[in-house]
Protein backbone atom coordinates (compact mmCIF):
# COMPACT_ATOMS: atom_id res chain seq x y z
CA UNK A 1 0.00 0.00 0.00
CA UNK A 2 2.57 2.14 0.62
CA UNK A 3 4.46 1.06 -2.56
CA UNK A 4 1.65 2.54 -4.73
CA UNK A 5 0.97 6.02 -2.51
CA UNK A 6 4.68 6.32 -2.71
CA UNK A 7 5.22 6.33 -6.44
CA UNK A 8 4.97 9.60 -7.96
CA UNK A 9 3.50 8.90 -11.31
CA UNK A 10 0.43 7.37 -9.74
CA UNK A 11 0.31 10.30 -7.12
CA UNK A 12 0.31 12.87 -9.67
CA UNK A 13 -2.56 11.08 -12.26
CA UNK A 14 -4.43 11.08 -8.40
CA UNK A 15 -4.14 14.68 -8.39
CA UNK A 16 -4.61 15.69 -11.72
CA UNK A 17 -7.77 13.19 -11.64
CA UNK A 18 -8.90 15.53 -8.58
CA UNK A 19 -8.23 18.90 -10.13
CA UNK A 20 -10.18 17.46 -13.76
CA UNK A 21 -14.13 19.23 -13.57
CA UNK A 22 -16.40 16.60 -13.75
CA UNK A 23 -18.59 15.35 -17.47
CA UNK A 24 -22.10 17.37 -18.50
CA UNK A 25 -25.06 15.24 -18.75
CA UNK A 26 -27.38 15.31 -21.98
CA UNK A 27 -29.80 18.01 -21.55
CA UNK A 28 -33.52 15.64 -22.37
CA UNK A 29 -35.49 18.62 -23.23
CA UNK A 30 -36.31 18.68 -26.98
CA UNK A 31 -35.41 21.13 -29.34
CA UNK A 32 -37.43 24.11 -30.17
CA UNK A 33 -38.67 22.86 -33.86
CA UNK A 34 -39.27 19.11 -32.38
CA UNK A 35 -41.66 20.90 -29.73
CA UNK A 36 -43.26 22.98 -31.84
CA UNK A 37 -43.88 19.77 -34.02
CA UNK A 38 -44.88 17.69 -31.16
CA UNK A 39 -47.57 20.19 -30.43
CA UNK A 40 -48.84 20.50 -33.82
CA UNK A 41 -49.32 16.59 -33.81
CA UNK A 42 -51.56 17.24 -30.46
CA UNK A 43 -54.02 19.46 -32.37
CA UNK A 44 -57.14 17.92 -33.37
CA UNK A 45 -57.49 19.23 -37.08
CA UNK A 46 -54.09 18.68 -37.94
CA UNK A 47 -54.21 14.74 -36.91
CA UNK A 48 -57.82 14.97 -39.20
CA UNK A 49 -55.80 16.46 -42.15
CA UNK A 50 -53.08 13.78 -42.45
CA UNK A 51 -55.74 11.22 -41.84
CA UNK A 52 -58.50 12.45 -44.17
CA UNK A 53 -57.50 15.33 -46.19
CA UNK A 54 -53.95 14.61 -47.66
CA UNK A 55 -55.54 10.86 -48.82
CA UNK A 56 -58.60 12.74 -50.14
CA UNK A 57 -56.04 15.34 -51.74
CA UNK A 58 -53.68 12.81 -53.38
CA UNK A 59 -56.83 10.67 -54.85
CA UNK A 60 -58.66 13.48 -55.95
CA UNK A 61 -55.85 14.43 -57.83
CA UNK A 62 -55.13 11.14 -59.67
CA UNK A 63 -59.23 11.04 -60.11
CA UNK A 64 -59.10 13.96 -62.17
CA UNK A 65 -55.78 13.53 -63.79
CA UNK A 66 -57.53 10.43 -65.00
CA UNK A 67 -60.92 11.37 -66.00
CA UNK A 68 -59.34 14.41 -68.08
CA UNK A 69 -58.36 11.78 -70.66
CA UNK A 70 -61.29 12.08 -73.42
CA UNK A 71 -60.82 8.31 -73.88
CA UNK A 72 -61.81 7.70 -70.01
CA UNK A 73 -64.79 10.05 -70.37
CA UNK A 74 -65.83 8.02 -73.28
CA UNK A 75 -65.74 4.82 -71.75
CA UNK A 76 -67.68 6.16 -68.57
CA UNK A 77 -70.52 7.46 -70.72
CA UNK A 78 -70.74 4.19 -72.85
CA UNK A 79 -70.80 2.16 -69.60
CA UNK A 80 -73.55 4.71 -68.14
CA UNK A 81 -75.59 4.25 -71.21
CA UNK A 82 -75.22 1.05 -71.72
CA UNK A 83 -76.74 0.44 -67.80
CA UNK A 84 -79.19 2.70 -68.69
CA UNK A 85 -80.76 1.31 -71.75
CA UNK A 86 -80.14 -2.38 -69.91
CA UNK A 87 -82.71 -1.26 -67.34
CA UNK A 88 -84.90 0.70 -68.98
CA UNK A 89 -85.54 -1.45 -72.23
CA UNK A 90 -86.76 -4.20 -70.00
CA UNK A 91 -90.36 -5.62 -70.45
CA UNK A 92 -91.76 -4.76 -67.26
CA UNK A 93 -90.77 -0.99 -68.18
CA UNK A 94 -92.02 -0.95 -71.70
CA UNK A 95 -95.41 1.00 -73.00
CA UNK A 96 -96.95 -1.18 -76.13
CA UNK A 97 -100.12 0.83 -77.18
CA UNK A 98 -102.41 3.90 -76.23
CA UNK A 99 -106.33 3.70 -74.81
CA UNK A 100 -108.26 6.72 -74.89
CA UNK A 101 -111.24 7.14 -72.82
CA UNK A 102 -113.81 9.46 -73.24
CA UNK A 103 -113.87 10.85 -76.74
CA UNK A 104 -115.20 10.27 -79.82
CA UNK A 105 -113.38 8.63 -83.25
CA UNK A 106 -112.55 12.30 -84.58
CA UNK A 107 -110.98 13.56 -81.03
CA UNK A 108 -109.20 10.45 -80.88
CA UNK A 109 -107.52 10.50 -83.98
CA UNK A 110 -106.50 14.09 -83.45
CA UNK A 111 -105.15 12.86 -79.79
CA UNK A 112 -103.08 10.04 -81.96
CA UNK A 113 -102.14 12.95 -84.14
CA UNK A 114 -101.41 15.33 -81.62
CA UNK A 115 -98.76 13.03 -79.58
CA UNK A 116 -97.72 10.62 -82.05
CA UNK A 117 -95.56 7.86 -79.87
CA UNK A 118 -93.87 4.71 -81.50
CA UNK A 119 -94.34 2.02 -79.85
CA UNK A 120 -93.56 0.28 -78.09
CA UNK A 121 -91.77 2.69 -76.03
CA UNK A 122 -89.75 2.72 -73.14
CA UNK A 123 -92.22 4.15 -69.88
CA UNK A 124 -88.88 6.50 -69.07
CA UNK A 125 -89.23 8.21 -72.20
CA UNK A 126 -93.01 9.35 -71.77
CA UNK A 127 -93.46 12.54 -69.65
CA UNK A 128 -97.52 12.30 -68.99
CA UNK A 129 -97.68 15.79 -67.55
CA UNK A 130 -96.18 17.45 -70.53
CA UNK A 131 -99.27 15.23 -72.53
CA UNK A 132 -101.49 16.35 -70.53
CA UNK A 133 -100.76 19.64 -71.27
CA UNK A 134 -100.37 19.15 -75.05
CA UNK A 135 -104.13 17.41 -74.55
CA UNK A 136 -105.91 20.73 -72.87
CA UNK A 137 -104.59 22.63 -75.36
CA UNK A 138 -106.47 21.39 -77.99
CA UNK A 139 -109.92 22.71 -78.47
CA UNK A 140 -112.15 19.54 -78.29
CA UNK A 141 -110.49 18.98 -74.99
CA UNK A 142 -111.91 20.43 -71.84
CA UNK A 143 -109.99 17.96 -69.27
CA UNK A 144 -107.58 15.34 -69.62
CA UNK A 145 -105.83 12.55 -67.50
CA UNK A 146 -103.10 10.59 -68.72
CA UNK A 147 -100.89 7.48 -66.87
CA UNK A 148 -99.59 4.52 -67.38
CA UNK A 149 -100.96 1.80 -66.30
CA UNK A 150 -100.19 -2.49 -65.28
CA UNK A 151 -99.49 -4.24 -68.42
CA UNK A 152 -97.94 -1.80 -70.77
CA UNK A 153 -100.68 0.56 -71.09
CA UNK A 154 -101.05 4.12 -71.68
CA UNK A 155 -104.32 5.43 -70.81
CA UNK A 156 -105.56 8.93 -71.82
CA UNK A 157 -109.16 9.98 -70.04
CA UNK A 158 -110.34 12.88 -71.72
CA UNK A 159 -113.51 14.74 -70.95
CA UNK A 160 -114.40 16.65 -74.01
CA UNK A 161 -116.68 20.10 -74.64
CA UNK A 162 -119.89 19.61 -75.21
CA UNK A 163 -121.06 22.25 -78.10
CA UNK A 164 -124.55 23.84 -77.53
CA UNK A 165 -124.75 26.39 -80.34
CA UNK A 166 -123.48 26.55 -84.00
CA UNK A 167 -121.26 30.49 -84.03
CA UNK A 168 -121.60 31.38 -88.13
CA UNK A 169 -118.38 33.91 -88.74
CA UNK A 170 -117.17 35.04 -92.39
CA UNK A 171 -114.67 32.20 -92.01
CA UNK A 172 -117.19 29.17 -91.47
CA UNK A 173 -119.33 28.05 -88.78
CA UNK A 174 -117.79 27.17 -85.94
CA UNK A 175 -118.93 24.85 -82.70
CA UNK A 176 -119.48 26.30 -79.26
CA UNK A 177 -119.56 25.55 -76.04
CA UNK A 178 -121.25 26.92 -72.71
CA UNK A 179 -118.17 29.11 -72.19
CA UNK A 180 -117.77 30.31 -75.63
CA UNK A 181 -114.81 27.90 -76.14
CA UNK A 182 -114.20 27.38 -79.93
CA UNK A 183 -114.97 23.87 -79.71
CA UNK A 184 -114.40 22.94 -84.07
CA UNK A 185 -115.38 24.15 -87.13
CA UNK A 186 -118.60 22.09 -89.09
CA UNK A 187 -118.54 22.07 -92.70
CA UNK A 188 -122.50 22.62 -93.19
CA UNK A 189 -125.35 23.53 -90.98
CA UNK A 190 -127.53 20.18 -91.05
CA UNK A 191 -124.20 18.41 -89.87
CA UNK A 192 -125.78 19.54 -86.42
CA UNK A 193 -129.57 20.80 -87.21
CA UNK A 194 -130.23 20.11 -83.10
CA UNK A 195 -127.95 23.51 -82.36
CA UNK A 196 -128.85 26.96 -82.69
CA UNK A 197 -127.18 29.30 -84.64
CA UNK A 198 -125.42 32.80 -83.46
CA UNK A 199 -124.02 35.19 -85.77
CA UNK A 200 -122.11 38.55 -85.06
CA UNK A 201 -118.88 40.28 -83.42
CA UNK A 202 -118.34 38.18 -79.99
CA UNK A 203 -121.59 36.02 -80.04
CA UNK A 204 -119.38 33.56 -78.52
CA UNK A 205 -118.95 35.28 -75.50
CA UNK A 206 -122.44 35.84 -74.77
CA UNK A 207 -123.47 32.56 -75.51
CA UNK A 208 -125.65 32.53 -71.97
CA UNK A 209 -127.55 34.67 -72.89
CA UNK A 210 -128.36 33.59 -76.52
CA UNK A 211 -129.05 30.20 -74.94
CA UNK A 212 -132.01 31.97 -72.57
CA UNK A 213 -133.24 33.89 -75.75
CA UNK A 214 -133.53 30.98 -77.86
CA UNK A 215 -135.44 28.81 -75.04
CA UNK A 216 -137.35 31.96 -74.86
CA UNK A 217 -138.28 31.31 -78.10
CA UNK A 218 -139.54 27.98 -78.05
CA UNK A 219 -142.97 29.01 -78.82
CA UNK A 220 -141.61 30.13 -82.21
CA UNK A 221 -140.84 26.42 -83.25
CA UNK A 222 -139.32 26.01 -86.53
CA UNK A 223 -139.60 29.95 -87.13
CA UNK A 224 -136.64 30.61 -85.32
CA UNK A 225 -133.98 30.62 -87.13
CA UNK A 226 -130.96 32.05 -85.00
CA UNK A 227 -129.48 35.00 -82.99
CA UNK A 228 -127.35 37.76 -84.20
CA UNK A 229 -125.73 39.89 -82.02
CA UNK A 230 -125.51 43.62 -82.91
CA UNK A 231 -122.59 45.45 -81.83
CA UNK A 232 -121.49 43.37 -79.89
CA UNK A 233 -124.31 45.04 -77.59
CA UNK A 234 -127.90 43.76 -78.08
CA UNK A 235 -129.37 40.53 -79.90
CA UNK A 236 -131.65 40.31 -83.33
CA UNK A 237 -133.92 37.64 -83.18
CA UNK A 238 -134.06 36.13 -87.05
CA UNK A 239 -136.91 34.12 -87.85
CA UNK A 240 -137.91 32.20 -91.46
CA UNK A 241 -139.45 35.36 -93.84
CA UNK A 242 -136.79 37.66 -93.30
CA UNK A 243 -138.53 38.86 -90.23
CA UNK A 244 -136.77 40.23 -87.38
CA UNK A 245 -137.49 40.41 -83.45
CA UNK A 246 -134.67 43.86 -82.50
CA UNK A 247 -134.49 43.19 -78.70
CA UNK A 248 -132.82 45.72 -76.20
CA UNK A 249 -129.54 45.72 -74.92
CA UNK A 250 -131.61 45.04 -71.21
CA UNK A 251 -133.95 42.84 -70.60
CA UNK A 252 -134.05 41.08 -73.90
CA UNK A 253 -135.52 37.77 -72.66
CA UNK A 254 -138.64 40.01 -70.99
CA UNK A 255 -138.92 41.72 -74.55
CA UNK A 256 -138.86 38.70 -76.34
CA UNK A 257 -141.89 36.99 -74.13
CA UNK A 258 -143.67 40.02 -75.24
CA UNK A 259 -143.55 39.49 -78.54
CA UNK A 260 -144.13 36.20 -78.49
CA UNK A 261 -147.55 37.22 -76.23
CA UNK A 262 -148.45 39.97 -78.89
CA UNK A 263 -148.39 37.33 -81.56
CA UNK A 264 -150.78 35.04 -79.22
CA UNK A 265 -153.32 37.66 -79.40
CA UNK A 266 -152.94 39.52 -82.81
CA UNK A 267 -151.01 37.51 -84.98
CA UNK A 268 -148.41 40.03 -85.56
CA UNK A 269 -146.14 37.38 -86.92
CA UNK A 270 -148.24 36.06 -89.39
CA UNK A 271 -148.42 39.05 -91.21
CA UNK A 272 -146.75 40.78 -94.04
CA UNK A 273 -143.87 42.39 -91.75
CA UNK A 274 -140.25 42.83 -91.78
CA UNK A 275 -139.24 43.81 -88.28
CA UNK A 276 -140.76 44.35 -84.85
CA UNK A 277 -138.76 46.82 -82.88
CA UNK A 278 -138.88 46.37 -79.25
CA UNK A 279 -135.64 48.53 -78.35
CA UNK A 280 -137.53 51.08 -76.69
CA UNK A 281 -139.82 49.38 -74.04
CA UNK A 282 -142.23 51.97 -74.00
CA UNK A 283 -143.22 52.23 -77.90
CA UNK A 284 -142.74 49.09 -80.02
CA UNK A 285 -142.93 49.60 -83.49
CA UNK A 286 -143.92 47.62 -86.56
CA UNK A 287 -141.75 47.83 -89.79
CA UNK A 288 -143.89 46.30 -92.86
CA UNK A 289 -142.73 44.69 -96.01
CA UNK A 290 -141.98 46.85 -99.18
CA UNK A 291 -144.71 45.19 -100.92
CA UNK A 292 -147.27 45.12 -97.86
CA UNK A 293 -146.03 48.99 -97.57
CA UNK A 294 -147.05 50.24 -101.40
CA UNK A 295 -150.26 48.23 -100.56
CA UNK A 296 -150.99 50.27 -97.75
CA UNK A 297 -150.78 52.87 -99.38
CA UNK A 298 -152.61 52.21 -102.14
CA UNK A 299 -155.41 50.71 -100.38
CA UNK A 300 -154.81 54.25 -98.58
CA UNK A 301 -155.13 56.61 -101.64
CA UNK A 302 -158.02 54.77 -102.96
CA UNK A 303 -160.15 55.11 -99.57
CA UNK A 304 -159.33 59.09 -99.69
CA UNK A 305 -160.76 59.28 -103.27
CA UNK A 306 -163.87 57.56 -102.03
CA UNK A 307 -164.14 60.01 -99.63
Amino acid sequence: MSEVTDNPIAAKLKGRARTQAPARRADPAPSRWAWRMQRLMLTPLFRLGLRVGIPFAITLSAGTWWLSNPENQAMILDAVAQTRASIEERPEFMVNLMAIDGGNPDIDTAIRAAVPLDFPISSFELDPSAMRDTLIGMAPIKEAAVRIRPGGILQVDITPRVPIAIWRTAEGLTLVDHEGTLVSKIARRDTRPDLPVIAGEGAHEHVIEAMELVDAGAPLGARLRGLVRMGDRRWDVVLDRNQRILLPAKGAVRALERAIALDGVDQVLSRDIARIDLRLSDRPTVRMNAAANDTWWTTRQLNSRNQ
